[in-house]
């Protein structure tokens, strides 16, 4: 048996979250939600939908993330694939094995799900979005030769792989670290082509500017670190 476990960080998610959980495959083992701070019924969405739930106190994507993953260590149950994403519907989650099967089939160890023009809402990737994956990518590929188009929290990674990460980002720049500490060390990747729709409710990140700046600053921050360490 091939134990996947889910991990969605959830922020004032009450509109979206139980439907994603509701459409993702039921051959998952494990849903895990973990609350951020939400002020809304995130929470109580997320239980009534079957997750787990976690809380973490800390605002911070990266927080919840390391939030799910600590929970994970305390299992007696194994993890063999871990899938990141988000609660706010703009992904598809029934498309989640399109994502798990270069990881079963290829052995590959990391896959992003890239959200493709042509797989897009019209309106759901603001400017900044798609200016910060363009600039992301390009930088990667001058500095690393690496062929990441795309910087999409839908995800899946096997665990082992990305406990060896020791991944350390608290905020806005964990996809990114993700990507740059599997290109240093040499992990296999792939993405698959995913579609993408308009989310519910506001984004907490490319929805304001302060956000988007900031996102922006962590990411170029992690490939510049990388580049000059």
């Amino acid at each position: 048996m091939t134990w996947i476990r889910v991990i969605i960080p959830a922020f004032n998610e009450e509109g979206s979250i139980a439907r994603v959980i509701y459409d993702i495959p039921s051959h998952i083992s494990e849903v895990i939600v973990v609350d951020n701070q939400s002020k809304d019924k995130t929470a109580q969405e997320a239980i009534t939908a079957g997750a787990t739930l976690l809380y973490e106190p800390k605002m911070g994507y990266g927080y919840a993330c390391l939030r799910g993953l600590s929970y994970l260590k305390e299992l007696e149950e194994p993890t063999d694939i871990l899938v990141f994403l988000d609660g706010d519907y703009s992904d598809y989650p029934e498309e989640m094995d399109k994502i798990i099967s270069p990881i079963i089939e290829n052995n590959i160890d990391l896959v992003i799900g890239a959200r493709v023009k042509s797989k897009r809402e019209p309106g759901s990737m603001t400017f900044p979005q798609i200016f910060g994956n363009w600039l992301a990518t390009r930088l990667m590929r001058l500095f690393f030769n690496s062929k990441f188009t795309d910087l999409g929290p839908f995800r899946a990674i096997k665990y082992t792989k990305l406990l060896a990460l020791n991944m350390q980002d608290k905020t806005y720049g964990w996809t990114v670290e993700m990507q740059l500490k599997a290109l240093k060390q040499n992990l296999t990747y792939t993405e698959v082509g995913i579609h993408y729709r308009n989310r519910i409710g506001e984004s907490k990140v490319s929805g304001t500017v302060k956000g988007a700046v900031m996102a922006g600053v962590k990411i170029l921050g992690w490939i510049f670190k990388y580049t000059f360490k």
